[in-house]
């Protein structure tokens, strides 16, 4: 098992370990994304949406605005590598984490394997909804969207506006993260139910260049801590979701309804039944239909997402499972369920252990 031994932390997201005191080594200057497993190269484009029909709930006198990352399987390469985040939202969210010891412009500079202006691969394409943690960007989920995208699937990273420690958008402003402080967790999940049901709007209206390019009956949804919470109201209230994987979430939704689609949590060990208290055996027990109870030995709360796997290269030492390791047993789960849900694939990796990932404990 590939794990570190250093003390576990509640931390919301693993970069945030680099405090003061932390040690550091030399390391690249511009750390990289691991290269995804698939066939297809993989194309990414940038997005704004306004919802004209909708306030913003932590802003009310302005509509909802959104910034989507969208990761495609592409005929060839584009002209250039996709930028992970702007100067300005690396900026911010490291200051915004109180990381020190390294430059603020460093998210900025980390290598994804997308391209910008690449020819779309043809047909229709499962579409899966990637929902970042509580203050991160959407870009923190990257390494699991081109991995995504380059087996096949259109991948779509939703910004949700002030919930962020630093959205940028076309005209070059960067807002704030105005929801941060806040403990209305019923009014966060429930608005990225509707920030997913406008965005699949968008996608698939007759306008959008997109629509060509879904596969309508075959949307999924991916969150991390409480993007991963908002899979209950999006699956109880978007019925275009098909099947829903949390992220190590907790469950903050207070509806006893039951849950037919599919839903897969992955979990650190402090979320085993009968130590858990945020909300999964609760949820447990609303699940009708497929479900799988998931946790990993050796993980913790931000072992799910790519910022492990960049703090190492930029020498940090964090707690959990080595960086690289993590993602791409996400990477390989995440991929099972999607392609099982929404592919109609069968494959054993979601019917219980398997020796090639021994940290992965299958519950209920």
């Amino acid at each position: 098992m590939r794990r570190r031994t250093f003390a576990l932390t509640p931390i919301a997201v693993a970069i945030a370990a680099a405090l003061p005191g932390t040690a550091r080594a030399d390391a690249p200057a511009a750390p990289a994304i691991p290269a995804p497993s698939g066939p297809e190269p993989v194309g990414h484009a940038a997005m704004r949406l306004v919802d004209t029909g909708r306030a913003d709930p932590w802003k009310p006198d302005e509509r909802r605005e959104l910034m989507l990352s969208i990761w495609y399987p592409a005929k060839r390469p584009g002209r250039g590598p996709a930028q992970y985040v702007t100067a300005e939202e690396s900026r911010m969210f490291l200051e915004g984490r109180n990381v020190q010891g390294l430059p603020l412009d460093i998210l900025s500079t980390v290598r994804t394997n997308s391209t910008v202006d690449a020819p779309a691969h043809g047909g229709r394409h499962p579409l899966a909804l990637l929902s970042p943690g509580f203050g991160a960007p959407r870009a923190e989920l990257t390494g699991l969207a081109e991995e995504l995208a380059s087996h096949g699937y259109l991948v779509v990273g939703v910004g949700h506006n002030y919930e962020t420690l630093g959205t940028t958008f076309p005209d070059g402003h960067t807002t704030p993260c105005l929801a941060c402080g806040t403990e209305e967790n019923l009014k966060l999940i429930e608005g990225r139910a509707a920030d997913f049901t406008f965005v699949i709007d968008a996608l698939t209206a007759r306008h959008s260049p997109w629509r060509r390019l879904i596969d309508r009956d075959a949307i999924g949804l991916v969150g991390m801590s409480i993007g991963g919470a908002a899979a209950v109201p999006t699956l109880l209230t978007e019925p275009r979701v098909k099947a829903a994987v949390n992220l190590d979430g907790a469950y903050w939704h207070t509806t006893t309804a039951p849950i037919h689609r599919p839903l897969m949590a992955i979990g650190h060990p402090n979320k085993i039944p009968g130590a858990e208290t945020m909300g999964w055996g609760r949820t447990w027990n609303q699940l009708t239909g497929w479900r799988r109870w998931v946790t990993v030995d050796g993980s913790v709360h931000g072992s799910f997402n790519d910022l492990p796997v960049l703090a190492e290269q930029a020498g940090l030492h964090l707690p959990g499972l080595d960086g690289a390791y993590a993602l791409s047993l996400t990477r390989a789960y995440v991929r099972a369920f999607l392609d099982r849900h929404l592919r109609c694939e069968s494959g054993a990796l979601l019917d219980g252990p398997s020796p090639a990932w021994p940290e992965v404990r299958f519950h209920g």
